[in-house]
């Protein structure tokens, strides 16, 4: 029988500690959305004496953060989508194929984790403003897709490595063609590592905030970070709105990730495994 020492103490007073460092911030986000300006400026981090939910209502009217809302969601939906189909179809390929342009595709996608993005961010804008995709959400759709598309293979690749390749066989043996063997035997299977890359791209295209002010800054299909930041002026700021609209945006994606977080670490550790 393992006995309660100094040292387990210590190592719990420690776990307390990172515990209240990650809610801190959550606390204030949600004490400073429910305060008028008058309690931020006085009593910031104190409970609200009384709560308003007056941030909430004027935020989702003066931002319009129900078309912000379905801009967001678009975007990230068709961009998971286009992510999940594409991503696994190329990973099934690099994983069973080994040959040296299979290997060779492979390290050109790891590359493609490597090198920042920001890279490509001028040549990219000029291309999709000659396409006169400025303004409209496919310019965000395909640059999600194919910025994210690397790491979706990484993830897919490692996972596809690690299952036994006999079920895709015998489909292949039984007269089915390798789109049939992937799409009934294979791709079923890797419902764990989907959710990871499911979430894991999901919550970066929904956070982002510099692309969507780059390419839709100005339009009718603003997403939901940039409409907030409406709220932050050159001199005055109104932060309870701010805190509201971070509220507002983060429900979504905190109900998705709540669903989905059975996934996360199962799927990314068999990625990382493969």
């Amino acid at each position: 029988m393992n006995r309660y020492r100094p040292r387990t103490l210590v190592l719990e007073l420690l776990m307390v500690a990172v515990g209240v460092a990650f809610l801190f911030p959550v606390y204030a986000l949600i004490v400073l959305s429910l305060k008028d300006a008058g309690q931020i400026a006085s009593t910031p981090l104190a409970l609200p004496a009384p709560p308003t939910v007056d941030n909430y209502t004027e935020a989702w009217s003066a931002a319009s953060l129900g078309s912000a809302l379905l801009s967001s969601t678009l975007v990230t939906v068709v961009s998971l989508v286009l992510l999940i189909a594409i991503g696994s179809c190329g990973a099934y390929f690099l994983a069973r194929r080994a040959t040296r342009l299979g290997y060779g595709l492979y390290i050109l996608f790891l590359l493609g984790i490597v090198l920042p993005f920001q890279l490509g961010m001028i040549p990219l804008y000029n291309l999709f403003s000659k396409a006169e995709l400025i303004g409209t959400p496919q310019a965000l759709i395909l640059f999600y897709t194919g910025i994210q598309l690397p790491f979706t293979i990484f993830l897919y690749t490692g996972f596809i490595r690690a299952l036994p390749a006999d079920y895709a066989t015998a489909a292949l043996v039984d007269g089915a063609s390798h789109f049939q063997a992937y799409t009934r035997i294979v791709f079923p299977l890797l419902r764990p590592i989907t959710g990871t890359v499911l979430i894991l791209n999901a919550v970066f295209i929904w956070n982002d905030f510099f692309t969507p002010l780059l390419y839709l800054g100005g339009s009718d299909h603003e997403t939901i970070p940039v409409r907030i930041f409406a709220f932050v002026g050159q001199y005055v700021s109104d932060y309870g709105l701010v805190f509201a609209g971070l509220v507002l945006g983060a429900i979504p994606i905190l109900l998705v990730f709540l669903l989905l977080q059975r996934y996360v670490i199962k799927g990314f550790a068999s990625g990382l495994k493969g």
